[in-house]
């Protein structure tokens, strides 16, 4: 179904999902966008052996090779626009375009991989970027309490559980991080307050 924005949008709030290979960003910015999300989605092909490890996410066919993206209505006023980035590291060159400009990120992470997301961490902690973690429960794996030490969480680092399958919880994780970004902007002195 169509859903044409707003003619009344007038905010536009930019947010990035970031994560391993195959941790779920896709799956997530498809759950829970009102719109069809745009896809980078392209097949997974022999060209790649050697280059991407798939050897944890065997029944992985294909890989996002640019980004996707989706939208969310919030209000009257703003919207919400999804960037999910690429997991690769061969497409990592392309985080630093997709951060600029954005509020905050969600750090999708496998359970089952939890050094997949050190990278991502590392470059929102270089850019400033506010993020909460959010691991993406495919099986049972480690309590958020191992989680955040095994990724040298902070304290003031939202980490909770999710299953980017499910439109409500890939709110829930969205909610968390508006709530974290408020929590945050709010704390800045005014000339460095949330645009």
């Amino acid at each position: 179904m169509r859903t044409p924005l707003r003619t009344t949008a007038a905010d536009a709030l930019k947010i990035v999902i970031v994560g391993g290979f195959g941790a779920g960003k896709t799956t997530m910015v498809g759950s829970v966008s009102e719109i069809r999300p745009l896809s980078t989605e392209e097949v997974m092909t022999q060209a790649s052996v050697g280059i991407d490890d798939a050897s944890r996410v065997r029944t992985k066919s294909t890989t996002t090779v640019a980004f996707d993206f989706g939208r969310i209505t919030l209000n009257a006023s703003r919207v919400l626009y999804l960037f999910g980035a690429p997991g690769q590291q061969r497409f990592w060159f392309l985080w630093d375009q997709l951060f600029a400009g954005s509020l905050g990120a969600v750090v999708l992470v496998d359970a089952r991989r939890l050094e997949d997301s050190w990278y991502s961490i590392d470059r929102l902690e270089h850019h400033r970027t506010p993020f909460v973690v959010a691991v993406n429960r495919f099986t049972d794996g480690p309590t958020l309490d191992a989680v955040r030490e095994a990724l040298a969480l902070s304290p003031e680092v939202p980490l909770i559980d999710c299953d980017a399958r499910e439109r409500a919880s890939a709110k829930h994780v969205l909610i968390t991080l508006i709530e974290h970004l408020t929590r945050t902007y709010d704390q800045l002195p005014a000339r460095e307050s949330m645009p």
